[in-house]
C-alpha cells in the first residue's frame, strides 16, 4: 500500500491491529520479545520474511537499545520489501531486563516493520510512540488492560502529527 497524504488525525491505532497486540509475551528477554513479535508480523502478512526481519531487528537493537526509562522498548527494522509501516506490541506482567547491559526494566514493547523508503511516516509514529509515554493515564490502562481487545482502542488516543504521510 502507498502512502497518502493525511486528511484526518491519524492515531497510533492505524497502524496496529488487535490481533497485532500480544497482551502477555512468554519471551523474558529482547530476543524472545523481539521474536514473538516478529511473528505476529509475518502471520499478519506485514513482513515478506520473517527471519530477515527478526535478525535486522535484533543485531539494531543489540547496536543501539531503544528501550526507554518509562518501561517501553521500540525496536524497529527497516527493509525492502514492506509496503506499510505497521507495529505489533507486547506487553509483560514482570518488565523485561532489555539492552545489552540489561540495565532498564521493559514491560512494553513496540516492534515496528517500516518500509526502506518511508522515513517520514516512520518518525511521525515514532514520535507518537514517545508521546504515549507522556500520558501516563493511557499508558497505566494498556498496562493494565486484560487483553488485546481492550488494548487496542486505548491506541486511538494516541495522534499522530500531520507529517504529510498516513498510514493507509
Amino acid at each position: 500500500m502507498q502512502a497518502k497524504e493525511i486528511t484526518e488525525a491519524a492515531s497510533l491505532a492505524d497502524f496496529t491491529s488487535e490481533s497485532l497486540i500480544e497482551a502477555q509475551l512468554s519471551g523474558r528477554d529482547a530476543a524472545a520479545a523481539i521474536q514473538e513479535l516478529s511473528r505476529l508480523l509475518r502471520r499478519e502478512m506485514r513482513v515478506p520474511d520473517i527471519l530477515q526481519f527478526y535478525h535486522a531487528a535484533l543485531n539494531r537493537e543489540y547496536l543501539l537499545s531503544t528501550a526507554m526509562e518509562d518501561g517501553m522498548a521500540f525496536p524497529h527494522a527497516r527493509l525492502p520489501g514492506f509496503d506499510q509501516l505497521s507495529f505489533a506490541l507486547g506487553r509483560t506482567s514482570d518488565p523485561i531486563q532489555w539492552g545489552s547491559k540489561k540495565t532498564i526494566p521493559v514491560s512494553l514493547v513496540i516492534l515496528t516493520a517500516v518500509p526502506a523508503t518511508d522515513a517520514t511516516a516512520y518518525l511521525s509514529l515514532l514520535s507518537a510512540m514517545a508521546r504515549l509515554g507522556k500520558e501516563p493515564e493511557t499508558l497505566n490502562r494498556i498496562r493494565t488492560a486484560k487483553s488485546a481487545k481492550e488494548i487496542f482502542p486505548l491506541l486511538r488516543r494516541v495522534k499522530l502529527r500531520r507529517f504529510g504521510i498516513a498510514p493507509h
